[in-house]
Protein backbone atom coordinates (compact mmCIF):
# COMPACT_ATOMS: atom_id res chain seq x y z
CA UNK A 1 0.00 0.00 0.00
CA UNK A 2 1.26 3.74 -0.70
CA UNK A 3 1.81 6.22 1.92
CA UNK A 4 -0.93 8.05 0.95
CA UNK A 5 -2.96 5.07 1.34
CA UNK A 6 -2.01 4.19 4.47
CA UNK A 7 -2.78 7.68 5.47
CA UNK A 8 -6.03 8.06 4.30
CA UNK A 9 -6.29 4.27 5.83
CA UNK A 10 -5.50 5.36 9.30
CA UNK A 11 -7.65 8.87 9.53
CA UNK A 12 -10.52 6.66 8.69
CA UNK A 13 -10.30 4.57 11.24
CA UNK A 14 -9.33 7.23 13.41
CA UNK A 15 -12.89 8.53 12.49
CA UNK A 16 -14.36 5.29 13.16
CA UNK A 17 -12.30 5.25 16.62
CA UNK A 18 -13.75 8.53 18.03
CA UNK A 19 -17.12 8.34 16.32
CA UNK A 20 -17.81 4.85 18.42
CA UNK A 21 -17.22 7.02 21.18
CA UNK A 22 -20.31 9.07 20.30
CA UNK A 23 -22.91 7.06 19.03
CA UNK A 24 -26.30 7.42 20.04
CA UNK A 25 -28.26 4.47 22.02
CA UNK A 26 -31.03 5.32 19.66
CA UNK A 27 -29.64 3.19 16.95
CA UNK A 28 -29.36 0.20 18.82
CA UNK A 29 -33.41 0.69 19.08
CA UNK A 30 -33.72 0.52 15.40
CA UNK A 31 -33.34 -2.16 12.41
CA UNK A 32 -30.95 -2.54 10.23
CA UNK A 33 -33.57 -2.33 7.70
CA UNK A 34 -34.73 1.44 9.28
CA UNK A 35 -31.31 2.23 9.57
CA UNK A 36 -30.67 1.49 5.59
CA UNK A 37 -33.79 3.34 4.72
CA UNK A 38 -32.74 6.44 6.83
CA UNK A 39 -29.27 6.45 5.26
CA UNK A 40 -31.27 6.38 1.68
CA UNK A 41 -33.03 9.67 2.85
CA UNK A 42 -31.48 13.07 2.00
CA UNK A 43 -33.43 15.06 3.75
CA UNK A 44 -33.65 12.79 6.91
CA UNK A 45 -33.34 13.80 10.82
CA UNK A 46 -29.61 12.23 10.78
CA UNK A 47 -26.22 13.28 11.70
CA UNK A 48 -23.85 11.41 8.96
CA UNK A 49 -20.55 11.76 7.69
CA UNK A 50 -20.39 10.18 3.71
CA UNK A 51 -17.34 9.30 2.54
CA UNK A 52 -18.03 8.43 -1.43
CA UNK A 53 -14.83 7.72 -3.10
CA UNK A 54 -15.57 7.65 -7.07
CA UNK A 55 -13.13 5.85 -9.22
CA UNK A 56 -13.24 7.42 -12.92
CA UNK A 57 -11.38 5.45 -15.68
CA UNK A 58 -10.57 6.08 -19.17
CA UNK A 59 -10.03 10.33 -18.49
CA UNK A 60 -8.09 12.42 -20.77
CA UNK A 61 -6.09 11.48 -24.28
CA UNK A 62 -4.20 9.41 -22.69
CA UNK A 63 -6.94 7.20 -20.54
CA UNK A 64 -5.98 8.24 -17.32
CA UNK A 65 -7.55 7.49 -13.60
CA UNK A 66 -9.12 10.05 -12.07
CA UNK A 67 -9.94 9.66 -8.30
CA UNK A 68 -12.43 11.99 -5.99
CA UNK A 69 -13.27 11.38 -2.66
CA UNK A 70 -16.54 13.14 -1.84
CA UNK A 71 -16.70 14.47 2.24
CA UNK A 72 -20.06 14.76 2.55
CA UNK A 73 -21.09 15.41 6.24
CA UNK A 74 -24.93 16.14 6.62
CA UNK A 75 -26.27 18.05 9.35
CA UNK A 76 -29.87 18.88 10.01
CA UNK A 77 -30.88 21.82 11.83
CA UNK A 78 -34.48 21.88 14.31
CA UNK A 79 -36.23 24.97 13.20
CA UNK A 80 -39.40 24.07 15.14
CA UNK A 81 -41.89 21.28 15.59
CA UNK A 82 -42.86 21.67 11.73
CA UNK A 83 -39.63 22.47 10.20
CA UNK A 84 -35.81 21.03 9.80
CA UNK A 85 -33.45 22.69 7.71
CA UNK A 86 -30.50 20.09 6.08
CA UNK A 87 -27.41 21.00 5.92
CA UNK A 88 -24.83 18.96 3.32
CA UNK A 89 -21.42 19.54 2.53
CA UNK A 90 -19.40 18.04 -0.37
CA UNK A 91 -15.75 18.15 0.10
CA UNK A 92 -13.32 16.93 -3.14
CA UNK A 93 -10.45 15.62 -2.17
CA UNK A 94 -9.48 15.18 -5.89
CA UNK A 95 -6.16 12.93 -7.93
CA UNK A 96 -5.99 14.28 -11.45
CA UNK A 97 -3.72 12.28 -13.79
CA UNK A 98 -1.48 13.97 -16.37
CA UNK A 99 -3.25 15.04 -19.62
CA UNK A 100 -0.45 15.43 -21.38
CA UNK A 101 3.43 13.59 -21.80
CA UNK A 102 5.72 15.16 -19.39
CA UNK A 103 3.04 16.51 -16.89
CA UNK A 104 2.71 15.30 -13.09
CA UNK A 105 -0.50 13.71 -11.47
CA UNK A 106 -2.45 16.41 -9.58
CA UNK A 107 -3.46 16.28 -6.39
CA UNK A 108 -5.51 18.48 -4.19
CA UNK A 109 -8.82 19.82 -2.60
CA UNK A 110 -11.69 21.24 -5.55
CA UNK A 111 -14.31 23.22 -5.05
CA UNK A 112 -16.61 22.98 -1.88
CA UNK A 113 -20.37 22.66 -2.15
CA UNK A 114 -22.74 23.49 0.19
CA UNK A 115 -26.07 22.71 0.19
CA UNK A 116 -29.38 23.99 2.96
CA UNK A 117 -32.80 21.98 2.73
CA UNK A 118 -35.73 23.37 4.16
CA UNK A 119 -38.23 20.33 5.00
CA UNK A 120 -41.76 19.20 6.64
CA UNK A 121 -40.15 17.59 10.06
CA UNK A 122 -43.26 14.74 10.20
CA UNK A 123 -44.18 15.40 6.12
CA UNK A 124 -47.51 14.05 5.28
CA UNK A 125 -46.87 12.03 1.68
CA UNK A 126 -44.36 12.23 -0.20
CA UNK A 127 -41.14 13.31 1.23
CA UNK A 128 -39.52 17.07 -0.20
CA UNK A 129 -36.86 19.31 0.66
CA UNK A 130 -36.21 22.69 -0.96
CA UNK A 131 -33.21 25.05 -0.45
CA UNK A 132 -30.23 26.76 -2.70
CA UNK A 133 -26.69 25.16 -3.45
CA UNK A 134 -23.66 27.26 -2.95
CA UNK A 135 -20.37 27.09 -4.85
CA UNK A 136 -16.95 27.86 -3.47
CA UNK A 137 -13.46 28.48 -5.32
CA UNK A 138 -12.12 26.25 -2.44
CA UNK A 139 -9.61 24.25 -5.16
CA UNK A 140 -6.15 24.23 -4.29
CA UNK A 141 -4.59 23.83 -7.73
CA UNK A 142 -6.65 26.06 -11.02
CA UNK A 143 -7.02 22.37 -12.66
CA UNK A 144 -9.26 21.17 -9.64
CA UNK A 145 -12.06 23.98 -10.19
CA UNK A 146 -13.03 27.27 -11.02
CA UNK A 147 -12.39 30.53 -9.38
CA UNK A 148 -15.58 31.93 -9.93
CA UNK A 149 -18.27 31.35 -7.08
CA UNK A 150 -21.61 29.95 -8.07
CA UNK A 151 -25.20 30.00 -6.47
CA UNK A 152 -28.22 27.84 -7.46
CA UNK A 153 -31.65 26.29 -6.63
CA UNK A 154 -31.57 22.55 -5.38
CA UNK A 155 -34.90 20.62 -4.32
CA UNK A 156 -35.18 16.06 -3.61
CA UNK A 157 -38.54 14.22 -3.38
CA UNK A 158 -38.84 10.96 -2.62
CA UNK A 159 -40.82 7.90 -1.07
CA UNK A 160 -40.20 6.21 1.60
CA UNK A 161 -42.80 4.47 4.01
CA UNK A 162 -42.85 1.99 6.96
CA UNK A 163 -43.16 -1.78 5.29
CA UNK A 164 -42.46 -0.94 1.98
CA UNK A 165 -38.92 -2.29 0.60
CA UNK A 166 -38.58 0.21 -2.05
CA UNK A 167 -37.16 3.81 -1.53
CA UNK A 168 -36.94 6.04 -4.59
CA UNK A 169 -36.44 9.49 -5.26
CA UNK A 170 -34.13 12.09 -7.06
CA UNK A 171 -32.53 15.14 -6.41
CA UNK A 172 -31.82 17.77 -8.85
CA UNK A 173 -29.57 20.90 -8.80
CA UNK A 174 -28.31 23.85 -11.33
CA UNK A 175 -25.22 26.29 -10.12
CA UNK A 176 -24.67 28.84 -12.09
CA UNK A 177 -21.45 31.25 -11.69
CA UNK A 178 -21.47 34.14 -10.31
CA UNK A 179 -19.27 37.33 -9.84
CA UNK A 180 -16.12 37.97 -11.75
CA UNK A 181 -13.02 35.33 -11.96
CA UNK A 182 -10.27 35.08 -14.58
CA UNK A 183 -11.77 31.22 -15.40
CA UNK A 184 -14.77 30.64 -17.70
CA UNK A 185 -18.34 31.12 -16.41
CA UNK A 186 -20.07 28.34 -16.15
CA UNK A 187 -23.83 26.59 -15.79
CA UNK A 188 -24.34 22.93 -14.38
CA UNK A 189 -27.09 20.95 -14.03
CA UNK A 190 -26.81 17.99 -11.86
CA UNK A 191 -29.86 15.38 -11.62
CA UNK A 192 -29.37 11.87 -9.37
CA UNK A 193 -32.32 10.06 -9.43
CA UNK A 194 -31.98 6.85 -6.78
CA UNK A 195 -34.03 3.41 -6.77
CA UNK A 196 -33.40 1.47 -3.37
CA UNK A 197 -34.72 -2.08 -2.72
CA UNK A 198 -33.97 -2.92 0.70
CA UNK A 199 -34.20 -6.69 2.53
CA UNK A 200 -34.21 -7.85 6.04
CA UNK A 201 -30.63 -7.57 7.68
CA UNK A 202 -30.07 -3.78 6.30
CA UNK A 203 -28.89 -5.17 3.05
CA UNK A 204 -30.13 -3.01 0.14
CA UNK A 205 -29.98 -3.19 -3.67
CA UNK A 206 -29.19 0.22 -5.28
CA UNK A 207 -28.48 2.78 -8.08
CA UNK A 208 -28.10 6.19 -7.83
CA UNK A 209 -26.61 7.64 -11.20
CA UNK A 210 -25.31 11.04 -10.97
CA UNK A 211 -26.45 12.73 -14.72
CA UNK A 212 -24.96 16.21 -15.60
CA UNK A 213 -25.08 18.34 -17.84
CA UNK A 214 -22.79 21.59 -19.31
CA UNK A 215 -25.09 24.30 -20.31
CA UNK A 216 -21.92 26.55 -21.92
CA UNK A 217 -20.68 23.02 -23.99
CA UNK A 218 -21.52 22.08 -27.68
CA UNK A 219 -24.38 20.19 -27.70
CA UNK A 220 -22.60 17.04 -28.28
CA UNK A 221 -19.67 17.66 -25.48
CA UNK A 222 -22.66 18.54 -22.76
CA UNK A 223 -24.30 15.94 -21.46
CA UNK A 224 -23.14 12.84 -18.83
CA UNK A 225 -25.80 9.82 -18.78
CA UNK A 226 -23.97 6.68 -16.29
CA UNK A 227 -25.95 3.43 -16.07
CA UNK A 228 -25.76 0.95 -14.02
CA UNK A 229 -26.09 0.18 -9.35
CA UNK A 230 -24.80 -1.72 -6.77
CA UNK A 231 -25.19 -3.16 -3.50
CA UNK A 232 -25.49 -1.52 0.29
CA UNK A 233 -25.29 -2.76 3.98
CA UNK A 234 -25.50 -1.65 6.95
CA UNK A 235 -22.95 -2.99 10.10
CA UNK A 236 -21.70 -1.60 13.31
CA UNK A 237 -18.58 -0.50 14.32
CA UNK A 238 -19.49 -1.09 18.27
CA UNK A 239 -22.53 1.16 18.69
CA UNK A 240 -21.99 2.91 15.59
CA UNK A 241 -24.03 2.18 12.39
CA UNK A 242 -22.16 1.97 9.41
CA UNK A 243 -24.01 2.00 5.95
CA UNK A 244 -21.42 0.74 2.91
CA UNK A 245 -22.03 0.47 -0.47
CA UNK A 246 -20.55 -0.14 -3.82
CA UNK A 247 -21.65 0.16 -7.04
CA UNK A 248 -20.16 0.57 -10.58
CA UNK A 249 -21.84 2.92 -13.59
CA UNK A 250 -21.11 3.05 -17.30
CA UNK A 251 -21.39 5.93 -19.03
CA UNK A 252 -23.72 5.69 -22.24
CA UNK A 253 -23.06 9.40 -23.06
CA UNK A 254 -20.35 11.63 -21.97
CA UNK A 255 -18.22 14.48 -23.56
CA UNK A 256 -14.67 13.79 -25.52
CA UNK A 257 -12.23 12.58 -23.28
CA UNK A 258 -14.64 12.43 -20.12
CA UNK A 259 -14.59 9.19 -18.16
CA UNK A 260 -16.50 5.94 -19.78
CA UNK A 261 -16.48 4.06 -16.39
CA UNK A 262 -16.93 4.65 -12.67
CA UNK A 263 -16.31 2.64 -9.67
CA UNK A 264 -17.90 4.26 -6.65
CA UNK A 265 -16.99 3.13 -2.52
CA UNK A 266 -19.24 4.75 0.30
CA UNK A 267 -18.69 4.55 3.48
CA UNK A 268 -20.89 6.39 5.86
CA UNK A 269 -20.79 7.04 9.64
CA UNK A 270 -24.72 7.42 10.99
CA UNK A 271 -25.90 9.09 14.20
CA UNK A 272 -29.33 8.87 14.54
CA UNK A 273 -31.13 10.73 16.69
Amino acid sequence: MKPQGKWQTTRILGALSLATAFASPASAEMSAEELAKLAQNPVGNLISVPFQNNTNFNVGPRDGTQNILNIQPVIPIEVNSQWNVITRTIVPVISQPALVSGEDRINGIGDLQFTAFLSPAIPKGAIWGAGAVLQMPTNSNDALGNDRWGLGPSFVMLNLKKGDPWVYGFLVNNVWSVGSGSDASYNNFLLQPFLNYNFEGGLYLTSAPIVTADWKADSSQRWTVPLGGGVGKIFHFGKLPVNTQLSAYYNVAHPDNAANWQLRLQVQLMFPK
